[in-house]
């Protein structure tokens, strides 16, 4: 039963992009399937994956409206401990899970499925309750929507990724815009998620000048000064920032393969961040 926690955990988590409801789904799937009557069940994985599944869907569906302060970020995962590293290789790296918030949640199902998973278009039409043909074209819509993004992880020089985070935190503690300009894109996107609790400067900053620019207003105004650290979060570099003995604020990058970033997810909801703590 343990291997089956696992592999539905991976499976929640790619789905709702939070860790602890999928924790939660996934308790309440294996209970329920305890108290159940199994002789009409003939192959008791593939009933715990399609239960797992639509009750993910399902959550997603009610909670497709969040209330929060910026723009909802999908929740870190640290693949430090033993438990996250068995669901590591199937777990979608950062980016596509915030690209993934764009899809339907039967697209984004049916990806996953696919592309994490290797199902095919006949086992995903069992799982879901939809035809064949449906199942492809719920693909093809998911991938147009996630730019042909793969979905394994980007395995870009680990040294490339660790130089850039250093320049980055080397940059922001100068509060340097012009150091910033340099490792960032011309469309480089900013994105912050304070939860429903902290209120953050912006949801949203697009474009090079105007990152940098607020990247070292951020710093100047609440990251001086703090301790940091470095992590690989999702397999994508993240920096966090210390206030005693609590993560303030993190930023997760997505860096291209000559060292520059494409995209910063600025994570300040402490309930996002107390598990990573």
């Amino acid at each position: 039963m343990q291997e089956n926690y696992r592999q539905l955990l991976t499976y929640a988590y790619n789905i709702t992009g939070s860790y602890e409801d999928s924790q939660d789904l996934v308790q309440d799937v294996l209970e329920k399937y305890i108290s159940l009557d199994k002789t009409e069940i003939r192959n008791e994985k593939n009933f715990l994956i399609k239960s797992t599944i639509n009750h993910a869907i399902n959550f997603k569906n009610r909670h497709t409206k969040k209330m929060v302060y910026g723009e909802w970020l999908p929740e870190p995962l640290s693949f430090d401990n033993a438990e996250n590293r068995l669901i590591q290789e199937q777990t979608a790296r950062y980016t596509l899970l915030v690209l993934l918030e764009k899809l339907t949640v039967k697209e984004r199902a049916v990806y996953i499925l696919k592309e994490a998973f290797d199902y095919s278009h006949q086992e995903i039409a069992q799982l879901l309750d939809i035809s064949v043909e449906n199942s492809r074209k719920l693909l093809s819509r998911a991938t147009k929507h996630l730019q042909n993004i793969e979905y394994k992880p980007d395995h870009i020089n680990s040294s490339i990724s660790h130089e850039t985070l250093s320049q980055y935190q080397k940059a922001l503690s100068e509060g340097s815009i012009p150091m910033l300009e340099e490792l960032l894109l011309n469309d480089i996107r900013l994105s912050a998620d304070g939860g429903q609790r902290v209120r953050v400067i912006k949801a949203v900053e697009v474009g090079k000048s105007a990152t940098a620019a607020l990247l070292a207003y951020v710093q100047q105004q609440f990251l001086n000064h703090k301790l940091f650290t470095f992590h690989r979060f999702n397999h994508q570099p993240a920096i966090c920032f210390w206030r005693e003995n609590q993560i303030y604020n993190c930023h997760i990058l997505d860096v291209d393969r000559d060292g520059r970033i494409r995209e910063i997810y600025s994570i300040v909801d402490p309930e996002k961040l107390k598990r990573l703590t």
